[in-house]
C-alpha cells in the first residue's frame, strides 16, 4: 500500500477552503512555521522535536482551547478540549530526524512508526471506546518536521469495519 501524495489544498476539508484567513493570521503562521523549521536539529533527540511540534501547534491554533501532551505511549495527542480528561482527537507519532528506518515514507508505510499509529488508534477506539477520534497521525514527522502525512482516513475506514469487541 502506497500513500497518495496530495498538495495542501486538495488534502483540506472543503469547508476550510471557504474560510478566508486574515493577513495577520497568515503572517503569524508563516513566522511560527519558519521558527519550527529553523530549530530542527538532526543531532537532537525525538523528545526535542516533539516539543518543537507541540509548541508550533499551540502557538498557531490550539492553545488555549485544546490540550496537547503525551498520553501513555503516544508521542503527542491533541485532546478535544482544554483538559487531559477530554477525549483524544489527534494522535501524532514522531521519530528522531535521523531515524529514517522507523518512520513511514510515501513509498513504504510498512514501518514501525505506522504500526505504532495503528496500535494507538485501536487502543483509543476499542479499549477507551473513543469514537470521537477524528484523525490519526494528522502530523507525522520525518527528518524533523519537514515531511507530514495524514493517514487517518485510511485507517479509520478499516477500523470502522472491525466488529465490536465481545464482552
Amino acid at each position: 500500500m502506497a500513500l497518495i501524495k496530495l498538495n495542501p489544498k486538495s488534502s483540506l476539508n472543503k469547508a476550510f477552503l471557504k474560510v478566508k484567513p486574515n493577513r495577520l493570521e497568515i503572517e503569524k503562521f508563516k513566522a511560527y512555521l519558519i521558527g519550527l523549521l529553523d530549530n530542527i536539529n538532526e543531532t537532537e533527540s525525538e523528545e526535542f522535536h516533539k516539543n518543537l511540534i507541540s509548541e508550533f501547534l499551540k502557538k498557531t491554533y490550539y492553545d488555549p482551547s485544546y490540550y496537547i501532551n503525551t498520553k501513555g505511549n503516544n508521542d503527542l495527542v491533541i485532546h478535544n478540549g482544554k483538559d487531559a480528561k477530554d477525549s483524544v482527537a489527534v494522535i501524532i507519532e514522531a521519530k528522531k530526524p535521523t531515524n529514517k528506518v522507523e518512520m513511514l515514507k510515501q513509498e513504504n508505510i510498512n514501518t514501525k512508526g505506522f504500526h505504532e499509529l495503528v496500535l494507538y488508534f485501536l487502543r483509543e477506539r476499542v479499549i477507551h471506546k473513543n469514537h470521537e477520534i477524528k484523525l490519526l497521525g494528522k502530523a507525522i514527522e520525518q527528518s524533523g518536521a519537514k515531511a507530514w502525512f495524514d493517514v487517518g482516513n485510511a485507517i479509520s475506514k478499516v477500523a470502522n469495519k472491525l466488529p465490536p469487541k465481545n464482552k
